[in-house]
């Protein structure tokens, strides 16, 4: 019976379910605190420790989805794709409003880590916490940060983008979709942009643009940023 609890469909077929689960919960009581990865997260943690599942067997388990996770991204190009008109029409604001989202976010986390004496090693993982994880990894392995981190910051990072965005473009009456998407995209990469293609497909297009950019926008900065705060500070 351990054994097949253990093996890899049991696992697979375990991650699948609970996913399901949590997007059913989320879609009937519209809460939206009850988001599905949030959920799923929850509701695997606490059957692989009821089951006494070891986290290597779940790992080798989830290979396949682990291995889909990348290549799957691709789709978010379907949304920018249906709204490259708009993309060209407003190409400058939208490079200069994710250049400028993350660079304050990068400096944002510097300074607060600075004003809670954060260790460096851990204020170094956080800087790339709003890019996708294949970027936001390499990034903390060039500054000299901690991976499983940054790992942690990224997901974080990616629900509470999920979660609040709705409610912080209501809260400062931000009703521009591209404004919107931009800003969700830049902030909270792909987890958040299943959030902003949920608002629209403006919103989705600019989102998905959002993430690459901001990536390659992080890459380039974040080296400049720490030099910059280590002479300042």
């Amino acid at each position: 019976m351990k054994d097949l609890l253990s093996s890899p469909l049991f696992v697979l077929l375990l991650t699948l379910g609970m996913y399901l689960l949590s997007q059913y919960i989320h879609k009937k009581t519209k809460i939206v605190w009850l988001n599905p990865l949030l959920l799923s997260m929850i509701f695997i943690i606490l059957s692989l420790n009821i089951l006494n599942i070891p986290l290597d067997k779940y790992n080798d388990g989830t290979y396949l989805i682990s291995f889909f996770l990348t290549p799957s991204t691709v789709i978010l190009a379907l949304p920018l794709y249906k709204k490259f008109d708009l993309l060209k029409k407003n190409a400058i604001p939208i490079i200069i409003g994710i250049t400028v989202g993350s660079f304050v976010g990068m400096c944002s986390i510097l300074i607060l880590c600075k004003l809670f004496n954060v260790d460096s090693n851990i204020a170094l993982s956080l800087i790339p916490k709003s890019v996708t994880t294949p970027i936001g990894v390499e990034v903390a392995k060039q500054l000299g940060g901690l991976p499983p981190i940054t790992i942690s910051a990224i997901i974080i990072t990616g629900i509470m983008g999920a979660i609040f965005s709705p409610i912080i473009c209501k809260l400062f009456k931000i009703e521009h979709n591209i404004a919107i998407g931009v800003a969700i995209g830049t902030s909270s990469h792909a987890l958040g942009t299943t959030k902003a293609l949920e608002l629209g497909e403006t919103e989705g297009a600019m989102s998905s643009l959002s993430i690459g950019v901001a990536g390659l926008i992080t890459v380039l900065l974040s080296p400049l940023v720490v030099k910059l705060f280590s002479m300042l500070l």
